[in-house]
């Protein structure tokens, strides 16, 4: 979503960061392109307006102006000022005496439903027991589509008979309490506009059920739509926080950072996928380094931790520090990747891969295929990759259903991949081995050119 304004602050700010010395034209010209790029992204207008005078105010200031990087200190001051735009404070959840009410808002459409079931995904893998409560007796389905998803994750789901959200979300709110569940999610129902029928009722389940977490769910491909919205929750209902759905989309992305300055209400989480794992907790400091081309070091390391396990960690950095990189690694990397989510987004995350990757596909599919062509290899070439001559590289690709240019292929990138490793414990950028992106003389851009 941010791929466009990411682009355009960074060429923005290229000539900044290699400057010695600033001057007051140089900093307005920068400031300039910085404010019709935050425009371009549907960024509130009154909001970029705050952002670029406190840039150039900063920007300006003698002890930059002065300073031996003048140029390096821009560019931390539009980090330090879209991080603060986009919220700083702490926006964790609020837990008190079980069970824990996390109430859901937000208009039909937004994905208050999916993100009611990712949340209580994540809440599990963080070790409470949730509970979803179906309160949405309006929109067809809507209960159906929360008991499917409960059964998905083996999560308990209360509904009920009742034609009174009041009463599903109060009862639901019993049955947990009386099966144990620390944590109770609320779906409540949306409406196509706000209208009062949809305050009035969101009002009477906040009564009743008392949530410490009133979390306003907003669809941020709608853009200037979704800060209109917020204001009018805000005005009515007294949310604590906002979960962004939506987040992997082509949309501009200026409601991510509108809504927090807008409303004063810190953004919680992002919905990054389809998928029910792929809810992330919104930091916001990570996002402005991801915006700037910094990457995001905090978040690949979390995203790896959880793909796995300790034991085999510290095996494989122990072989990758001594120089060892056979084809069972490359094997236990890339499932490892998979799990870690689309390739394309993760390889994002790396810092000063996101202009890498500008123009190119990178192919999920080809793990598939690698892992076929590796499997069909015998133990003892696994670990010894340079025992595959021509004869093994012909049965290697008959027994994989693939071509001996592609065993070649992905036998050069192994390589690429153990030089790549080689660099980044150097601290040097590393660069996109083709094999992943589904290259074989190079990688492909979105028109299919090499």
């Amino acid at each position: 979503m941010f791929d466009t304004l990411a682009n355009r602050l960074q060429d923005a700010l290229g000539d900044l960061g290699r400057r010695s010395r600033l001057d007051e034209e140089t900093v307005t010209r920068a400031t300039r392109e910085i404010r019709l790029a935050l425009l371009e992204a549907d960024v509130d207008f009154e909001v970029v307006k705050q952002f670029v005078s406190s840039v150039r105010e900063r920007a300006l200031g003698q002890e930059v102006l002065k300073g031996l990087e003048p140029g390096q200190q821009v560019v931390k001051i539009v980090h330090e000022e879209l991080t603060e735009l986009m919220g700083s404070a702490d926006s964790r959840l609020a837990f008190g005496r079980p069970p824990t009410v996390v109430l859901l808002c937000g208009l039909q459409g937004a994905g208050k439903t999916t993100l009611a079931a990712k949340l209580a995904l994540w809440l599990k893998e963080q070790g409470s027991s949730p509970m979803l409560v179906a309160a949405d007796l309006q929109r067809p389905a809507a209960i159906d589509q929360l008991e499917q998803l409960g059964r998905q994750l083996q999560l308990p789901v209360y509904r009920t008979e009742t034609t009174d959200a009041v009463v599903a979300a109060r009862e639901g709110l019993e049955r947990a309490t009386a099966d144990g569940c620390d944590v109770v999610i609320v779906d409540t129902a949306g409406r196509l506009q706000i209208d009062e029928a949809l305050m009035d009722e969101l009002a009477h389940v906040r009564d009743a059920v008392k949530p410490l977490n009133v979390l306003l769910v907003l669809d941020a491909m709608t853009g200037q739509e979704a800060v209109a919205v917020a204001r009018a929750f805000q005005e009515r209902i007294a949310f604590d926080g906002i979960v962004l759905t939506k987040l992997d989309g082509d949309a501009r992305g200026g409601a991510a950072l509108s809504v927090k300055a807008i409303t004063g209400k810190p953004v919680k989480f992002a919905s990054v996928g389809e998928k029910l794992d792929q809810l992330e907790v919104f930091h916001p400091d990570r996002m402005a380094s991801r915006i700037l081309g910094m990457g995001d070091v905090l978040t690949l390391i979390e995203k790896a931790e959880q793909a796995v396990e300790q034991d085999e960690q510290e095996e494989m950095e122990r072989r990758l520090l001594a120089g060892q990189f056979t084809f069972d690694d490359f094997l236990a990397s890339t499932r490892m990747l998979k799990k870690m989510g689309p390739l394309q987004g993760v390889m994002k995350l790396v810092p000063g891969m996101g202009r890498q990757l500008e123009g190119m596909e990178v192919d999920d599919s080809q793990m598939a295929r690698i892992e076929a062509i590796v499997l069909s290899m015998t133990p003892h070439e696994r670990r010894v990759p340079h025992a595959i001559n021509g004869p093994r590289r012909r049965r290697i690709a008959a027994g994989s259903g693939t071509t001996i240019e592609d065993v070649n292929r992905l036998l050069q990138a192994r390589k690429q991949m153990e030089k790549m490793m080689k660099s980044m414990g150097k601290g040097k950028l590393p660069t996109l081995p083709a094999e992943l992106t589904g290259g074989g003389g190079g990688a492909r851009t979105k028109r299919g050119r090499r």
